[in-house]
């Protein structure tokens, strides 16, 4: 089937319609009819080639939210009818059958199907295929699409360490960074029911903060604020990315403490061995979410009426929501509507 989408042919250029054959469905294969489609931080990285996989002309996207339209032979039309509104994220198939993926870690499966890096097989299309039926995720009525479309990438990235780390209600929690991440980060934890700090280089998104779920606030730069904070969580949640003084964070954490970073910083993280091993406090990468970890966000995001606040464009401004993102002008996810 010809589908159309949204290119860039080299580097950092505009994006053009692009129009590509998708070839027959796959036994366990979906496609979906994308209705609207996040843009994120790492789309923008993938359009202009920071991470230097090469391979132009180039499809990003990996937040889409559309109709089931078709499936493999395979798939389980009981629990996936045609018509059924889904949400595809950031892994769009696993091979569901390693050692990972029979822990339920299959968001570490070395055969996963990563969206954004497929070339021209991302989200910013009128088509998308998923790889496996078992990650297209039918979204809760509760939750519009236009908001659901984050949440597969921006949502899971930061409600899926609530889960990973054991984060419990008693818990005291910093976020670090009120962009895209964070700003539905202070939700879920308001929810969880942690005390929840927000840290910002300034006070300006202070009123935003406290709106989302945070009942402290911390300006980085202001003189002595992050060393007054020292000792005080039990887990920091950097969504931001940026370099940080990575010390610094470390000390904001009680021992055993752990840093959670799932924004993705520039360059390398650099720490002083004295402030990680004598309080054996842990730093964790993280990956978007398993598939029972982003059943588990819709569900709780439903039934709490989390949702990123969202600015749409249609398609044909598709470029200008990149360059909103680009600018870090997103207040707080840009979503393009097809």
């Amino acid at each position: 089937m010809l589908t159309t989408s949204y290119a860039a042919r080299s580097a950092s250029s505009r994006l053009e319609p692009y129009d590509r054959e998708t070839g027959p469905l796959g036994p366990l294969e979906v496609d979906v009819r994308v209705t609207h489609v996040g843009v994120c931080h790492s789309d923008v990285g993938m359009i202009d080639d920071e991470y230097r996989i090469g391979g132009f002309p180039r499809v990003a996207g990996h937040e889409a939210v559309g109709l089931v339209e078709a499936v493999g032979a395979a798939v389980d039309t009981d629990l996936l009818p045609i018509g059924t509104r889904v949400g595809v994220g950031a892994i769009a198939g696993a091979c569901f059958r390693c050692s990972l993926c029979l822990s339920g870690r299959h968001n570490l499966c070395p055969a996963r199907d990563d969206t954004v890096m497929r070339g021209d097989g991302g989200a910013f299309t009128e088509l998308l295929r998923a790889s496996d039926w078992r990650t297209a995720y039918p979204i809760p009525d509760a939750i519009p699409s236009e908001q659901a479309a984050p949440m597969m990438c921006a949502g899971v990235t930061v409600f899926a360490p609530l889960i990973r780390h054991g984060v419990r209600p008693v818990d005291r929690v910093a976020v670090v960074g009120i962009g895209g991440l964070g700003h539905l980060a202070l939700q879920f934890l308001a929810k969880w029911g942690c005390d929840v700090t927000a840290i910002s280089t300034s006070r300006a998104k202070e009123d935003d903060a406290r709106r989302f779920g945070a009942t402290s606030f911390v300006a980085a730069r202001e003189e002595g604020a992050l060393a007054a904070a020292a000792g005080s969580f039990d887990v920091v949640l950097s969504t931001v990315s940026a370099g940080l003084p990575w010390n610094d964070y470390l000390d904001l954490l009680v021992p055993q403490g752990t840093l959670s970073v799932v924004g993705l910083p520039p360059e390398a993280i650099s720490v002083d061995p004295m402030h990680l091993l004598p309080a054996e406090k842990k730093i964790s990468g993280g990956v978007p979410a398993s598939p029972s970890e982003t059943r588990l966000m819709l569900d709780f995001a439903a039934r709490h009426g989390i949702g990123p606040l969202v600015e749409t464009f249609p398609v044909s401004e598709i470029n200008a929501a990149v360059d909103v993102v680009r600018d870090g002008r997103a207040r707080y996810r840009a979503v393009v509507t097809l």
